[in-house]
């Protein structure tokens, strides 16, 4: 098997992480990436054994504008820097994808300068998209060109450019030649060209045995970017908003659903890229209306179909929102010895590291089959299944405990892995009892024996005083950890003597999601849904308005079966002209 089949990563802005200048004035480099050495020890004892680090090369300010794709950023050091950097992460067992930014690059790029001095001469002219020599744009350039997200800072490259496609392959050997890196993160996945990208894949079977492209896509047909001839694997931001809001509104449905919805999309064997948070979304802290779910949501990442991924700082419960206009908030620098001063006794980290360990002991979980096994708003139980092995997910997201059976495997006894408890095999069943906003994975007894991690899942769990939170800093939100234990610990103080509620299986209704801080627009209402554009003849997708191509899409949707409301809102939430285009494509 792969490397990446099994593997559990953990994510870092480095510009961020390290507190670097928002500016880069191109001086003489600074060795920031080095206060990233002391935390491979902590990568590798929560449990990660992979590391996705970006962006990394020469830029001007937040890092996707890029400058030199060869260089790293002055603002983190050189390249023998970043070659030490990897070296000691491979030394540790930790594999290491960069950021491929590929689609655009920034103004300071030799190819857009050059573009610049001498215009309609310039050898470069067709590096970029549409480039209008009538036009202008704000920096007066006296001439206009195609870009990413209308930002002109990013200048977006022709990638049906022979010339720039084998620049941009070259890239990545170098990578991997100077680096020895073990994969790349294409940004933008979602707008770059299929050929470029099958091109990119054929690089990569070439450099290095397992070399791993993934791609980032926010909406679509994932199937159509992960298989045998484009990526390995996409970003799953499908099941990343099912993750918060299916524990926010009680709603286990809207999880399950997801993950049939994206198996029907990408099959039994897909591995997406799983996250709770990342760089350009809220951390999980934040999202979460009752802080304790943060148990039972990390327990679903860790088994779930996918590659699981942790952004940094999120294993220690820190919060982080948007500001206004910037993602800065959400990239954060993290002093090393003030973290890993209370790592030890914070309780998310205890159970990212229980997680951590337990996903790479547990062949079932990198490669089982997924089937469900109990459903309802507030409980969910599914196995993972691998050569006659069953390993058995449960999660409550409940502010009460509850008891449920689930069908079991061949073994006498499971055992929880988190928690150490066994229990009995009976009839063919386990009988269980969940704590309040906790999960657990059982897995048989006599294959597993008594060398699992053992720690508790329930946030609630420690009391007050004990739950040591890392103190904000540079804009950092305080994490509400420590407050949470504080205010669910008066209201959880209510297991009783009282007999715990038996669950039946599937005998709830699914509630309706509720919209996200990520996507701050109004549910549709019904005028919305069946407001209908006239869209002429023989129009191109290329041609279409935002509200032709959302019907488009929600057309394409209803040949395939019913459209929820849901579904009907993250079409209307999308907004971005390209990501609709490939999205209308991505359907068969």
């Amino acid at each position: 098997m792969a490397w990446y089949s099994n593997s559990c990563f953990y994510h870092i802005y480095p510009l961020g992480m390290t507190g670097a200048p928002a500016l880069n004035d191109y001086s003489e480099p600074v060795e920031r990436l080095n206060k990233l050495l002391p935390w491979i020890d902590h990568i590798q004892k929560i449990g990660c054994n992979a590391l996705y680090i970006g962006p990394l090369f020469e830029s001007v300010g937040h890092g996707y504008e890029t400058t030199d794709y060869k260089k790293l950023d002055s603002r983190l050091g050189t390249n023998d820097t970043l070659k030490h950097f990897v070296k000691k992460c491979h030394e540790a067992g930790i594999k290491v994808i960069f950021d491929g930014v590929f689609n655009h690059t920034g103004r300071d790029f030799f190819a857009f300068k050059d573009l610049k001095a001498n215009r309609e001469n310039s050898p470069y002219r067709d590096w970029y998209c549409n480039v209008n020599f009538w036009g202008n744009n704000e920096y007066n350039d006296g001439f206009s060109y195609d870009n990413w997200g209308g930002y002109n800072l990013l200048v977006k490259l022709n990638q049906k450019n022979p010339t720039v496609k084998q620049y941009i392959c070259d890239v990545i050997r170098f990578w991997v030649s100077e680096f020895d890196v073990d994969g790349i993160r294409l940004d933008a996945a979602d707008v770059l060209d299929f050929e470029f990208m099958q091109d990119l894949r054929k690089t990569a079977n070439q450099v290095k045995p397992d070399f791993w492209p993934m791609g980032e896509v926010i909406h679509g047909n994932y199937g159509r970017w992960v298989n045998e001839n484009t990526l390995h694997s996409v970003t799953n931001y499908t099941m990343h908003k099912a993750f918060y809001s299916g524990h926010n509104d009680h709603n286990y449905f809207e999880i399950a659903h997801t993950l049939k919805y994206l198996s029907g999309m990408c099959g039994n064997s897909f591995m997406l890229y799983n996250f709770v948070d990342n760089h350009d979304v809220e951390r999980i802290s934040s999202k979460l209306t009752n802080k304790a779910n943060y148990a039972p949501v990390h327990v679903l990442l860790y088994t779930m179909p996918g590659v699981p991924s942790i952004y940094y700082g999120s294993e220690f419960g820190i919060e982080g929102v948007k500001g206004h206009g910037t993602d800065a908030p959400l990239r954060p620098e993290l002093p090393f010895e003030e973290y890993q001063a209370k790592a030890a006794d914070n309780p998310c980290v205890k159970l990212i590291t229980a997680l951590g360990h337990i996903r790479q002991e547990t062949e079932e979980l990198g490669y089982g089959e997924y089937k469900e096994l109990l459903l309802t708003n507030r409980q969910y139980a599914f196995a993972r299944n691998y050569q006659g092995s069953s390993v058995i997910t449960t999660v409550n997201n409940d502010e009460n405990a509850a008891t449920i059976t689930v069908s079991a495997g061949n073994s006498a006894e499971y055992m929880g892995a988190i928690s150490g408890v066994k229990v009995p095999v009976q009839n063919g069943s386990i009988t269980i009892t969940l704590k309040a906003n906790s999960g657990e994975i059982w897995r048989p007894a006599d294959k597993y024996g008594d060398g699992a991690p053992k720690t508790d899942t329930t946030i609630v769990s420690w009391k007050a005083e004990e739950a040591t939170v890392a103190e904000p800093v540079k804009g950092e939100t305080k994490s509400n950890v420590e407050a949470t234990v504080q205010e669910i610990t008066k209201t959880t103080a209510q297991e009783t003597e009282e007999p715990l509620p038996t669950v039946e299986p599937v005998k709830e209704e699914p509630t309706a999601p509720k919209a996200t801080k990520e996507a701050p627009v109004t549910e549709p209402t019904p005028a919305q849904e069946e407001k209908k554009v006239e869209i002429p003849a023989g129009k191109s997708y290329e041609e279409m308005t935002i509200e032709e191509l959302q019907q488009v899409i929600l057309g394409k949707m209803a040949k395939n079966g019913p459209v929820t409301d849901q579904m009907k809102k993250t079409v209307y939430d999308n907004t971005h002209h390209g990501s609709l285009i490939t999205w209308a494509r991505s359907f068969q």
